[in-house]
């Protein structure tokens, strides 16, 4: 597969994922909530996974040939958590707010490469994080925002859901798996599965509107587990994690648009101003020198 090819994978990834959080918000105000919609939403984006592999013999491989320990803690502590922590943040806070934190995975990416290889940060890293934090201020409304009003646990989960976002695409980009990218997915969203159901028991299906959450379950599933990490398993080891930062910034704008159109969240000027520094401070980041 091309490098191009590998890249446009990326920003479908990314763009399934912007899409996500309003139609969670459109799930949450049909009566659902968090508790729920996370175990459908990884349930069947699990075995839609599986299903792809059973119409696709390539796939029918051994999994325990390849690294599925390390693939099975990347699914455990980056895909069920990041779930687990978005949806919460996405209870309690507006879709444009969520989202922003969720963006912070660009700063804890640069930052997580430089404590494992035990670096300093380059000039354009560092002028990179500025840029994402003064945009983060911008994009927030921090001028306008009532925060006695905000939600602590929506802030504070919102940041989790960026660490453990950054711990998947980094480790993703540095785990060499000699299995098919759909074998991949599937080990990830397999061993994240006893998880979630840890956290969040089975029996959440079993009620009146059970079939109506499966069917929000499939939609999610898809948007938010299957397209992400079948795409991001075929495109990032090929591009490595850090470019895959940077062409996952797309998931920001995406989701903001979505957000104003789909549920009809306002954005302001500044707002967009600071997506903008966002997304330059991601492009900077890229600079090698």
């Amino acid at each position: 597969m091309g490098r191009w090819l590998a890249m446009v994978l990326v920003i479908v990834g990314a763009s399934s994922y912007g899409l996500l959080s309003s139609f969670i918000k459109m799930a949450y105000d049909s009566g659902f909530t968090d508790g729920q919609i996370t175990p459908a939403q990884m349930t069947m984006g699990t075995l839609l996974v599986w299903l792809l592999i059973l119409f696709n013999k390539k796939s029918w491989v051994n999994p325990f040939k390849g690294p599925w320990v390390k693939l099975g803690l990347i699914g455990i502590f980056g895909l069920s958590l990041t779930t687990v922590f978005y949806n919460i943040a996405l209870q309690e806070l507006n879709a444009s707010l969520s989202i922003v934190l969720l963006f912070q995975f660009t700063w804890m990416t640069i930052a997580m490469d430089c404590i494992l290889k035990r670096r300093l940060p380059r000039k354009a890293e560092s002028l990179a994080i500025v840029f994402i934090l003064i945009g983060t201020l911008l994009a927030v409304n921090v001028l306008d925002t009532n925060w006695e009003h905000l939600s602590l646990l929506g802030l504070v989960y919102g940041l989790l859901s960026a660490l453990t976002y950054s711990v998947f695409l980094f480790f993703t980009g540095h785990v060499v798996s000699p299995l098919p990218p759909l074998m991949n997915s599937a080990i990830m969203l397999t061993a994240a599965m006893p998880v979630m159901y840890i956290l969040y028991p089975p029996t959440v299906f079993v009620h009146e509107n059970g079939s109506m959450l499966l069917l929000w379950g499939l939609l999610l599933g898809f948007l938010g587990q299957v397209v992400p990490t079948v795409a991001f398993n075929i495109g990032i080891p090929r591009i490595g994690g850090t470019l895959a930062a940077m062409l996952g910034s797309v998931e920001l704008p995406v989701a903001i648009i979505a957000a104003y159109l789909i549920i009809g969240e306002p954005v302001n000027g500044l707002q967009w101003l600071g997506m903008g520094l966002i997304l330059g401070g991601i492009l900077i980041s890229e600079n090698k020198t």
